[in-house]
């Protein structure tokens, strides 16, 4: 059954501060940094295909992002659209696995348990896998936007099911329909914190280094998060 979501409520957050982790073992985009609009693109983009045969891949689908939603110019570009470009096609709470979602978080603690608890989830499904060590990339997010709002949690239990996505996957891609920007909710792994599930890279202002991190695991879980590098 379709929702209406005429009826929620919205929140407008101005400059809010998101904090989000990503895989340090895959490099940023270097060529999206790299210019200032769709024409330095364009043009950027042509010369460097002559020598790099790995282009298309480095850049992803980039067809998947409307010219004009491409947040060209700002810092950290290559980071709000990485996962708009490169869509994990096992999909996430909110996408199927067709659009990309950019997930941040209100604290950097509820960015570790989020991705703590779906990368042990991972390990917990490698057979045979008695010791591994994966390095997170923080960053830190500011965005302005006017976000549908399904807080608190209890409110809306069947879009914060610890494991059953296929109503907020429905929500989600009514959302995507209809252009919305994307999403206030409860973080289902740190109760209580709140997490933002943007659709689209435009409102994003600037997606800045931080902290990088060390998740540990021990053959069952992820026994220890270290931090090994913390930036100004």
């Amino acid at each position: 059954m379709g929702v209406d979501i005429d009826t929620l409520a919205r929140q407008t957050f101005r400059k809010q501060t998101g904090y989000r982790l990503v895989n340090g073992k895959y490099p940023p985009i270097a060529i999206f940094d790299d210019v200032a609009d769709q024409a330095d693109f364009d043009a950027l983009y042509a010369v460097q295909a002559l020598t790099n045969p790995r282009l298309q891949h480095e850049v992803g689908e980039l067809n998947r992002v409307p010219r004009e939603e491409r947040p060209w110019g700002i810092p950290g570009c290559n980071y709000a659209l990485g996962p708009f470009v490169h869509v994990n096609p096992a999909g996430s709470r909110f996408s199927d696995g067709s659009y990309g979602v950019f997930y941040c978080a209100d604290r950097m603690a509820t960015a570790i348990a989020e991705t703590r608890y779906h990368q042990q989830r991972y390990f917990q499904q490698v057979e045979g896998l008695k010791y591994d060590r994966i390095v997170m990339r923080g960053l830190k997010v500011c965005f302005s936007a006017r976000l549908h709002d399904i807080t608190p949690a209890s409110d809306y239990p069947q879009w914060h099911h610890p494991d059953n996505y296929r109503p907020p996957r429905q929500l989600g891609q009514q959302l995507k329909d209809r252009h919305a920007s994307g999403l206030h909710y409860e973080s289902v792994r740190a109760p209580a914190s709140h997490c933002y599930a943007l659709l689209t890279p435009q409102v994003i202002e600037s997606v800045l280094p931080s902290s990088h991190y060390e998740y540990i695991w021990d053959g069952e879980k992820i026994a220890h998060t270290l931090t090994i590098r913390r930036l100004s």
